[in-house]
C-alpha cells in the first residue's frame, strides 16, 4: 500500500468523487472533501455512503470558482484529485459560459493553489468527450482533440491549462481521462441510469435519444481503481492516461444488454429533445488502455461483454432498491 496522504478531492459530492472519497478513506488516507456550497448543508452523494466513511472525512462546502477559498483549502494537502465540473452536455448548449466559469476558471484556481502550496501530485480529471467522434480506434492518448460540444471544449481547455502548468511551472500534473463511467449513484444525464430508471418504474417503451453511437463503458470500481493507482505510480507527471475498458458497444446494444439483465423485453421511442445537434454528437468512442496498464498497472476488472454485463447487474441491483430509486425523477426529461 502507498504511504498515506492528505488528499483534497474537489467534486467529492458527485458520482465518481463520492466513490473515490470512500475508497481513499478505506485505504487509510486523510481526505478533505469539497462539496458544492448550498444553504442546506447538503453533501450530495456523500449523504449516501457509510457514515463510518464520512465521519472520517474533512467535508467542506465551497465552489472551485472561488480561488481565494480554494487556496485556503489546499493548504496542508499532499495530493489534489480535481473532479469538480459541470458535466451535463445538453445544458452546455444552453449555458456555455457556466462551463467556462466552472470547468476552465475553476481548474485554473485549483492549479494556482497547487503551485503556491507545492502539492506533490495534481490529478486532473478529463473525459473521453474531448476526443469527439473517433478518427481511429482504439483511441490512444495521441488522438486529436475535438470540441464537439461546449462541454467538451471546456474540458479540452481545462486539460490544456493543466498541462501548461506542468510544462511552464513543473507543477506535478497528471491528466486522467476516463471513458464513460457507469454504476450506482450516477445521474440520469447518462444513458445507463436513464434506461434502468425507466425500466424500474415499469416502462417498457423507453424514451431515448440516438441509438447508433458507440461507447466504451467503464464500471465505477474500475475508474476509481485507476485514480487510486496514480498514488502508487512513478514517473507519470505530465502524462495523459486513458481509463477505458477497451470494449465498444452501441447505445442500441446497451439497451438490449440492460433489458436482458433486467429480464424483460423493451421497445424504444426516439425523442428529438434527447438528440444532440447533428455535428455535436460523438458517434464513436473506444479506448486504448495500454498506457494505463503500463504506467498505472491498471487492468479493468469489468472488461469485455462479460465484464460489462457483470457491472450492469450490480448497477441494476442498486437502482431498483426503492430507497435509491426514489432519488430519481425519470418521468420527465430535463437538461
Amino acid at each position: 500500500m502507498a504511504t498515506t496522504k492528505k488528499i483534497f478531492i474537489t467534486g467529492a459530492d458527485g458520482f465518481i468523487g463520492s466513490h473515490l472519497a470512500a475508497r481513499l478513506v478505506g485505504e487509510g488516507h486523510s481526505v478533505r472533501a469539497l462539496c458544492q456550497y448550498n444553504s442546506f448543508g447538503y453533501k450530495g452523494w456523500l449523504e449516501d455512503i457509510d457514515p463510518k466513511m464520512t465521519n472520517n472525512m474533512d467535508i467542506r462546502h465551497g465552489d472551485v470558482r472561488d480561488g481565494d477559498f480554494m487556496d485556503d483549502l489546499v493548504k496542508g494537502c499532499d495530493v489534489i484529485f480535481h473532479l469538480a465540473a459541470l458535466i451535463a452536455i445538453p445544458f452546455s448548449y444552453h449555458s456555455p459560459r457556466s462551463y467556462i466559469d466552472t470547468n476552465v476558471t475553476g481548474t485554473l484556481n485549483m492549479l494556482q493553489a497547487a503551485r503556491r502550496h507545492n502539492i506533490e501530485s495534481f490529478i486532473q480529471t478529463s473525459t473521453s468527450e474531448v476526443y469527439g467522434t473517433a478518427q481511429f480506434v482504439p483511441i490512444t492518448e495521441k488522438h486529436p482533440l475535438q470540441g464537439q460540444s461546449p462541454y467538451s471544449a471546456s474540458k479540452i481547455a481545462a486539460d490544456q491549462i493543466a498541462y501548461s502548468f506542468f510544462t511552464s511551472f513543473q507543477t506535478p500534473v497528471t491528466i486522467i481521462r476516463p471513458f464513460n463511467t457507469y454504476g450506482p449513484r450516477q445521474s440520469t444525464r447518462a444513458i445507463i441510469p436513464t434506461i434502468i430508471t425507466q425500466l424500474a418504474r415499469g416502462e417498457r417503451n423507453l424514451k431515448l435519444g440516438a441509438l447508433s453511437p458507440t461507447r466504451d463503458f467503464n464500471f465505477i470500481d474500475d475508474t476509481v481503481a485507476g485514480f487510486v493507482n496514480t498514488l502508487r505510480a512513478d514517473n507519470i507527471n505530465g502524462e495523459t492516461i486513458n481509463l477505458g475498458s477497451n470494449y465498444e458497444i452501441s447505445i442500441g446494444d446497451t439497451v438490449k444488454a440492460i433489458a436482458r439483465a433486467y429480464g424483460t423485453d423493451v421497445t424504444v421511442t426516439t425523442e428529438n429533445k434527447r438528440l444532440r445537434p447533428e455535428n455535436s454528437e460523438v458517434e464513436r468512442l473506444w479506448a486504448c488502455n495500454a498506457k494505463a496498464r503500463e504506467l498505472l498497472n491498471w487492468i479493468p476488472e469489468y472488461a469485455g461483454l462479460d465484464g460489462f454485463e457483470k457491472g450492469l447487474q450490480k448497477t441494476i441491483t442498486w437502482f431498483i432498491d426503492d430507497t435509491n430509486l426514489a432519488k430519481y425523477k425519470e418521468q420527465s426529461y430535463s437538461i
